[in-house]
């Protein structure tokens, strides 16, 4: 059950106090059923407002632009493609719109996986199990400026940050990172890999830093001599 809500009240012109405009909140899911249920809940707080809902990254930056949320509601999986689109468009989200706070609900939940979304500049990690007063509890905190947890996800926080840095190689290289790594050893810009594959410059720029890394080289052309010699390009 709900926890009851009052909305927040601040002084008016003369004195009194008026109710404070709800927090506006957008659900990015690919599921319409979990849009949909979500929105009912939050419709009961007084102080919580969905403004806008998108299924897919590329409607969710369109989307963003217009509703001006101030929280995303994003899961990670936005595709049968990918398990962790979402952290892409967390990343974009964070860099295009850095007013907006990401807190990420979703199913997926490992050590890596919730310290990249922090990284990424999500403010919070909720799974999908969470009771509804705990996912209201984490919406309020986010829209405070706090950071928001549900007890598994910060206890799987607590395991990735204490386990020892796993050693990374070009085998750890995802399909797009692949793919990138091909248009960076034609001496495409990130702009220029953007076009070619039909993502923003920020996401082209994101997957260039994790292959530098994952390489363990600081630039491009180092890059390009290690995939080589690694037989990746």
């Amino acid at each position: 059950m709900s926890p009851t809500s009052t909305r927040p009240r601040t002084p008016d012109a003369a004195g009194g106090t008026t109710p404070a405009a709800p927090v506006r909140i957008m659900l990015v899911d690919d599921h319409a059923i979990v849009r949909q249920g979500l929105r009912s809940i939050l419709g009961r707080e007084s102080d919580l407002e969905v403004v806008a809902e998108a299924s897919t990254a590329p409607e969710a930056l369109v989307v963003v632009r217009h509703a001006r949320p101030q929280i995303v509601l994003l899961d990670l999986k936005l595709s049968t493609s990918s398990d962790a689109e979402g952290l892409e468009l967390c990343a974009q989200l964070v860099a295009e719109h850095p007013e907006v706070r990401v807190l990420v609900l979703t199913t997926f939940l490992d050590e890596q996986l919730v310290l990249t979304a922090i990284r990424l500049g999500a403010k919070g990690y909720v799974v999908k199990d969470v009771d509804t007063t705990g996912l209201i509890r984490a919406i309020r905190d986010v829209a405070r400026g706090e950071s928001a947890f549900d007890p598994r996800s910060a206890a799987a926080m607590v395991r990735g940050l204490n386990a020892p840095a796993p050693q990374e190689t070009t085998s750890s290289l995802t399909a797009r990172e692949t793919e990138v790594m091909a248009l960076l050893a034609r001496g495409q810009s990130n702009g220029e890999i953007g076009r070619s594959l039909y993502i923003s410059e920020t996401t082209a720029k994101f997957h260039v830093g994790n292959i530098l890394r994952k390489l363990g080289v600081s630039r491009r052309a180092e890059a390009v001599y290690e995939a080589s010699k690694l037989g990746v390009i």
